[in-house]
């Protein structure tokens, strides 16, 4: 007789959760007949493998399936990396890993957003000028190698700097700022595309950037359209729009959340 217990209610419930995540990150990235595929794939397996018990077949089922674990990791790289970075910007993660940083660190959180006036203003004065400007903001994940792909040097976060930057005839405008540890550290950077359309039509190639790297890390990313003037923050594949400069330095300094204001999803 069948006995389901506690932890088998568990199990399942877990078991359900993940492909539930997993089918809302394939279906976001346009992969869900892979997707598909791949879940009718591993019916099959269990079938004859687990419930027919035919040997020779599941002896070859086995192979592929070892196989083609291998195959799935290097075919979802971006999808495996866009969950881990999910997870790993979980509120609650957050608020484990703050707790922390106060212990160990006693403090500081003056010095450690010294970035926020500078760039608020600086976001305020392109917005009035209609220039087009992206920066990042990097948070725990790492963002070296978007760094590395543009122009690297090291300079204090200055208002005039970031405006200077983004001035139309500037070498670097074209491309994204990035600002880790109080520090400029590169500049016209490529950024990753976000897949799907676009949940406003407005929105140009810097929008879809930023929505593609908050997709994949905890960076915030702010966008200021030369089109509208306004201003724009992208946090955990959503999108803020119309975002005055006192806001922006509530998300800055994570007193708020673009979860906080009216936003978009990726459809």
């Amino acid at each position: 007789m069948l006995h389901i217990g506690l932890k088998d209610v568990i199990d399942i419930l877990l078991v359900a959760a993940f492909l539930y995540a997993v089918y809302r990150l394939m279906k976001k990235s346009g992969k869900l007949p892979i997707f598909s595929g791949i879940i009718a794939f591993v019916a099959i397996w269990i079938l004859i493998s687990r419930v027919f018990e035919m040997r020779l077949m599941g002896a070859i089922l086995d192979k592929f399936v070892s196989v083609g674990m291998l195959a799935l990791v290097i075919l979802f790289q971006d999808e495996i990396r866009r969950f881990l970075a999910t997870i790993g910007s979980h509120p609650g993660w957050e608020r484990i890993l703050n707790f922390f940083r106060i212990k160990i660190k006693g403090g500081g959180e003056e010095e450690k957003n010294k970035y926020v006036t500078p760039v608020t203003m600086a976001c305020e004065y392109l917005a009035r000028r209609k220039t087009g400007a992206l920066i990042v903001i990097s948070r725990t994940t790492p963002l070296d190698a978007y760094a590395h792909n543009g122009e690297m040097f090291k300079a204090e976060v200055n208002a005039r700097l970031i405006e200077n930057i983004f001035f139309k005839d500037s070498p670097l405008h074209d491309g994204a700022l990035i600002i880790s540890d109080n520090a400029i550290i590169a500049a016209a950077c490529v950024l990753p595309l976000a897949p799907g359309e676009m949940p406003k039509k407005e929105f140009g190639l810097r929008h879809r950037s930023a929505i593609g790297l908050s997709e994949v890390t905890d960076a915030i990313i702010i966008v200021v359209s030369e089109q509208r003037g306004s201003i724009s923050v992208a946090q955990n594949g959503k999108i803020a729009v119309d975002i005055q400069s006192k806001d922006l330095g509530h998300i800055l300094t994570g007193d708020k959340k673009v979860d906080d204001y009216p936003y978009c999803e990726m459809q």
